[in-house]
């Protein structure tokens, strides 16, 4: 269905004889691309309800036993 929504435009398009009217579907596209092109930061809300209870469980294992041990020795 949407490609077909897509030929359409391009037909209406293909119509269009108005510079003007051809200088603001540019903008509208170019304005659609640039939104579209550029990267949003990734936010950890993103994750959520992605894993179990179990699962987050093992991954906060993971975080304690990997990332909360300080080795003194490596501050010096």
């Amino acid at each position: 269905m949407i490609e077909a929504r897509k030929i359409h435009l391009i037909e209406q398009m293909l119509k269009v004889n108005d510079d003007a009217a051809l200088t603001r579907l540019e903008s509208i596209l170019q304005e659609l691309t640039r939104i579209h092109s550029t990267p949003r930061p990734f936010s950890a809300h993103e994750l959520s309800g992605v894993w179990n209870k179990e699962d987050a469980d093992l991954i906060e294992k993971a975080i304690e036993e990997g990332c909360e041990q300080i080795n003194e020795d490596d501050w010096k």
